[in-house]
């Protein structure tokens, strides 16, 4: 059993969240300081001492109205170092949504692979351990950090989420591309056993170049069968509609959507126009902010507070 005391921080922006892993744990949000410069610099200190503590900091890095994913990054990996130079005997980041983990391998000659470079930052500083939700690539995640890592699947949730919606139905799991299908097949797995009955399978062809994306076969049956599009986040939601007006022409009788992060790039426009879609599940690892009031009525918000909430407490037991 770990002896060492545990302190848990949330950095601005991601409070809200925070306080629903700690009302979880049982532990309060430990104070701290955050202040940023006339020229744009920051910094951030504990409040109290940490010295011989296991350290525990959250922080979602995606970007917002005030401040970049690039901003959070430097905050999170400068107020990590800060605890570390002030006597933490362990730091683990807790990253509900991590940046840049769509950049995990190169697809043109020269390409950065910024997955690898953001470890080797976490690294540099004296982060432990890293805790992070449904990443693009889970074993490309696994590789880039030399550090102990947990990984948070979101399917058990969003199947949770969907499973009192289609018990008694013909269900079939799509994935919006061949690379999802592993992401696809673990949610079906937990379907099905959720609603009692088989689950199939199927994915969209896709291909993206300088922004574009590109593909519109659909490979598996969804003929009058409910379609659940899965993927590990929505971004701007064109492939998504894509997928679901594949899924329409073949003929399934309903389409619904569950993914991890709901980025909702520029409001998603298209997905709030288009009806072709039933339902959209998200957790709230990212808040709605940028989608309008009328658009977010239309998505459910799964809560994954419990999910970090026992990541944390299992990395503290493993310990």
């Amino acid at each position: 059993m770990n002896s060492r005391p545990m302190t848990f921080f949330a950095l601005q922006g991601s409070r809200p969240f925070a306080e629903r892993v700690a009302e979880r744990l049982g532990v309060p949000i430990a104070p701290h300081e955050e202040r940023r410069f006339e020229d744009g610099e920051h910094k951030a200190r504990p409040l109290q001492s940490v010295r011989g503590h296991d350290a525990f900091v959250l922080h979602s890095l995606y970007g917002d109205e005030d401040e970049s994913a690039n901003d959070k990054l430097c905050r999170l990996l400068f107020f990590c170092g800060a605890l570390r130079d002030a006597g933490a005997a362990g730091v683990t980041a807790v990253t509900p949504y991590l940046c840049y983990a769509r950049k995990d391998r190169r697809t043109k000659p020269n390409d950065p692979v910024i997955t690898r470079y953001v470890a080797a930052l976490f690294e540099a500083v004296g982060i432990d351990r890293v805790i992070a939700v449904e990443v693009h690539n889970m074993a490309a995640f696994e590789n880039a950090f030399r550090c102990p890592t947990i990984h948070i699947e979101c399917a058990p949730l969003l199947a949770a989420h969907f499973a009192p919606l289609l018990r008694g139905e013909d269900v079939v799991a799509v994935s919006p591309d061949a690379g999802g299908a592993k992401r696809e097949e673990r949610f079906r797995q937990e379907l099905q056993l959720l609603i009692g009955k088989g689950v199939g399978s199927a994915f969209m062809e896709k291909s993206r170049s300088g922004g574009v994306v590109s593909g519109d076969l659909l490979s598996g049956n969804v003929r009058g069968k409910a379609a659940v599009i899965v993927d590990d986040l929505i971004s701007t939601g064109g492939t998504l509609v894509r997928a679901a007006k594949a899924c329409r022409a073949a003929g399934a009788t309903k389409v619904l959507t569950a993914a991890a992060h709901g980025l909702f790039i520029g409001g998603s426009p298209e997905l709030v126009t288009e009806r072709v879609l039933d339902g959209i599940a998200v957790t709230n690892t990212v808040p709605l902010f940028r989608l309008p009031a009328a658009a977010a009525r239309r998505v459910e918000v799964i809560d994954a507070s419990d999910a970090v909430a026992a990541a944390i407490s299992s990395c503290r037991d493993a310990i």
